[in-house]
């Protein structure tokens, strides 16, 4: 059980973080806004992925998820470079 909360609360914080950047860096509009909208959508984000965690079966596949989506989205955040 701790290593699922902790799981679920490192690798969900890493992935809601990584997504909402990606979401803010992709939405069109101006920088500001978008990076609001990011922060807005991550909030749910984490808790949402936060139920889920504990809801799975498998530790496993919970931290392969999670800490998969936080490398994806991080990598292409960084990939994508700064905003023009």
């Amino acid at each position: 059980m701790t290593a699922r909360g902790l799981t679920a609360l490192a690798g969900g914080y890493a992935a809601a973080a990584a997504l909402s950047s990606l979401l803010a860096r992709l939405l069109p509009g101006p920088p500001a806004e978008a990076s609001a909208w990011g922060m807005i959508v991550s909030f749910p984000l984490f808790a949402g992925l936060g139920l889920w965690a504990f809801h799975a079966r498998r530790l496993t596949h919970v931290a392969a998820v999670l800490w998969g989506a936080a490398l994806l989205a991080g990598g292409a955040v960084l990939l994508l470079g700064v905003r023009p």
